[in-house]
């Protein structure tokens, strides 16, 4: 078995891309160090990750397939699937030899296997979208934490930048330690480590309360179906909403 192991960053998957196409290798696996599990059985390849070649594999995306294909192959990283970048190597040689109508193969594995991880991460971005509660913290920075289940949080960054224009915040993913952050200019990812407790404003406390009260309010208490409600909003992210605490 042959695993092509690189740095877990998306330039590092497409240095691998690159690498196994013009070495003419076939890997089993192409894995982030991170999640490697050594084996005696495997034989190992560890990627250095080259600029210089990932750029050449994404601007042979966009002029041999297209934009919509380079969009679907970064969903498809940020499932952090474990075939994730398998089935990203086996999709790009099928693309690069159909070109542009790759994705009317919709009964092709090698397409379908794209087609799923991207929906499954397109469905958590807009989910998030809708139920990411922010706090007012005492500096005057609005926070949410979040625990999504893919890498989807750097996806909302000009969707909340586009709403909160007038507003400096974050959007932590606590499972992932980084974050996205808004400067009222523009919005960017970094790392997070928290060294000291979140300190809310003192008038966030009284909001929250007043959010529970409408939440409340609103609901018509013989109308509550809870299998309904988790169908729309998964138990899995009721954590940080303010209103099920």
């Amino acid at each position: 078995m042959l695993y092509y192991i690189y740095d877990g960053s998306f330039d590092g998957l497409l240095t691998a891309i690159y690498d196994a196409y013009y070495n003419k290798d076939f890997p089993e696996k192409i894995v982030p160090q991170d999640d490697f599990t050594d084996n005696f059985l495997i034989s190992k390849v560890y990627i250095r990750t080259d600029e210089e070649k990932s750029k050449k594999v994404h601007d042979a995306i966009l002029k041999k397939i297209s934009r919509h294909a380079m969009a679907g192959i970064m969903y498809a990283y940020l499932s952090e699937d474990e075939n994730a970048g398998i089935f990203i190597l086996e999709y790009l040689r099928f693309g690069f030899k159909v070109g542009k109508i790759v994705d009317s193969y919709l009964a092709d594995d090698r397409v379908n296997n794209i087609n799923r991880l991207v929906t499954k991460v397109a469905r958590e971005k807009h989910l998030l979208a809708g139920i990411i509660r922010f706090r007012l913290l005492q500096n005057n920075i609005y926070y949410a934490p979040v625990e999504p289940q893919y890498n989807t949080i750097c996806l909302l960054g000009k969707h909340f930048a586009d709403r909160m224009s007038d507003q400096i915040f974050v959007i932590h993913d606590v499972k992932r330690n980084f974050g996205v952050f808004y400067d009222k200019v523009k919005w960017f990812m970094s790392d997070i480590e928290m060294n000291k407790d979140i300190v809310l404003h003192e008038n966030e406390l009284f909001y929250q309360e007043l959010w529970k009260q409408y939440f409340d309010g609103i609901t018509i208490k013989s109308r509550i179906n809870p299998k309904l409600q988790s169908n729309h909003m998964p138990k899995k992210y009721w954590k940080y909403l303010i209103e099920m605490k």
